[in-house]
C-alpha cells in the first residue's frame, strides 16, 4: 500500500494501514452517490475521483477533481456529522482508493494532528476550487467553461490527447451535446484542438 509519506507517518500511518481497506474502481464506476450514507471515507491511492452535483431536473455538474494523495472534504463532513452524502463522486479513471471508516476518520482528529492538519489543507484547496467553479458559472461564457474543462482533463491525465465523449463533457459542464459539440467544432476551426472520434487532441 503506497500513502502520502508527508501525511502518514508514525502511528497514524499504522493505523490508516490497519483500518482501511484498499478497493479498485473502473472508469465510471460510482463510488458515493448523492442522498445515500456516508460509511467510508475514500483516499485515492491512484487514479481520479470528480465530484459532481446534481440539480433538481437531473443535470450535473463538475465540481473538482481528487487526485493521488487527497480525499473527498465533503464525504469526511457529512460523514462526520452523520448527514447523507450532498455529492456524488464518480471514478474518473482506473482507480484504486483506500477506505477509511468514517467513525475512524472521526477518531483521528482527536488523536493525530497531522491527519487535522490534512483535513484542513483540503477542506481549504476545495474551497477555492468552488469559488473557481463559481466565478467560471457566473462570469465565464461556455466556450470558456469548455476550454478550461478540456485543460483540466489534459493536466490531470499529463497528456494534451483526451479520451472522452461530447456527451460526457456536456454533462460535466451542465448543457447538452449539440451545444458542446457546436463550441468543439469552433475550437478546431481556430486550431485550438483537433477532433477525433471519442478523442480530443489540444494543438
Amino acid at each position: 500500500m503506497v500513502l502520502p509519506d508527508e501525511l502518514f507517518k508514525s502511528v497514524l500511518k499504522d493505523d490508516v494501514k490497519n483500518s482501511g481497506v484498499v478497493k479498485t474502481f473502473e472508469p465510471g464506476d460510482v463510488i458515493l452517490n448523492e442522498e445515500s450514507f456516508i460509511r467510508s471515507i475514500p483516499i485515492v491511492l491512484d487514479g481520479s475521483l470528480k465530484v459532481m452535483r446534481t440539480d433538481p431536473d437531473g443535470r450535473e455538474i463538475l465540481l473538482y477533481y481528487i487526485k493521488p494523495g487527497e480525499s473527498c472534504i465533503m464525504s469526511f463532513l457529512g460523514g462526520l456529522h452523520q448527514e447523507m452524502s450532498k455529492v456524488k463522486a464518480v471514478a474518473e479513471e482506473k482507480t484504486q482508493l483506500l477506505l477509511i471508516p468514517v467513525d475512524k476518520a472521526g477518531e483521528w482528529i482527536k488523536e493525530h494532528p497531522e491527519w487535522t492538519d490534512f483535513m484542513f489543507r483540503l477542506y481549504h484547496r476545495r474551497f477555492e476550487e468552488l469559488l473557481e467553479m463559481v466565478n467560471l458559472v457566473a462570469f465565464q461564457k461556455l466556450d470558456q467553461r469548455l476550454e478550461h474543462l478540456i485543460l483540466q482533463k489534459s493536466n490531470l491525465y499529463n497528456n494534451k490527447e483526451i479520451s472522452i465523449t461530447h456527451q460526457q463533457l456536456a454533462d460535466e459542464l451542465g448543457t447538452t451535446r449539440e451545444v458542446v459539440s457546436r463550441i468543439l467544432k469552433q475550437m478546431e476551426t481556430k486550431g485550438m484542438i483537433k477532433l477525433g472520434r471519442n478523442k480530443i487532441v489540444l494543438q
